[in-house]
């Protein structure tokens, strides 16, 4: 029987993952440009905030993930699954949950290193050539918040069909050699 504690300790953290997400994407950093004393134009960039809450997204869903796959042995360590369609579920969506979990973890990686390297260097080019002031694209935080959505959805429903698999079966091991009696 699945664990709802479990399910709801792994609801939460997915919620707070993809509540850092939505506000990563919503805070990422703006440019402007801006000229100095020598008449240099350069960019300036704003905060530096949602580079902190996509890591801070993207270590929760790493917390998610890490319960869900230590309750259930990453399915590959203990006792085997009783052979049906839970089994089955079972199998496809712990890899749709690790497909799913690896897109999430490279869109917040990536917004945040990207959201980083932004806030961080300034272009400063003549008047004749101003910066391109590129920043983060828009939606890469929300794609990796949406990704986290999915994970969630599948992680938890893998964990449900696990345990279904594995309640209370016993895999048939008979190490002895059966001797009929003989008339």
């Amino acid at each position: 029987m699945a664990s709802t504690l479990l399910l709801v300790v792994v609801f939460v953290i997915d919620l707070v993952a993809f509540a850092l997400a939505v506000a990563a994407e919503h805070r990422r950093a703006k440019a402007s440009t801006a000229v100095n004393s020598s008449n240099e134009t350069y960019c300036v960039y704003g905060s530096d905030i949602a580079t902190g809450l996509g890591v801070g997204s993207l270590l929760t869903l790493m917390a998610s993930q890490i319960i869900i796959m230590a309750v259930s042995r990453c399915m590959c360590c203990g006792k085997a699954l009783r052979p049906g369609s839970s089994r089955a579920w079972a199998i496809a969506l712990f890899i749709t949950c690790w497909v799913t979990f690896i897109i999430a973890e490279l869109c917040l990686l990536a917004g945040s290193v990207r959201n980083a390297y932004h806030t961080k260097y300034r272009t400063a080019l003549s008047t004749n050539h101003p910066p391109s002031c590129e920043t983060l694209r828009k939606g890469v935080f929300g794609a990796g918040a949406a990704f986290i959505v999915f994970t969630g959805i599948v992680s938890e429903l893998y964990y449900v069909y696990y345990t279904k698999a594995n309640d209370g079966f016993q895999p048939n091991i008979d190490a002895g050699i059966r001797m009929g009696t003989y008339k």
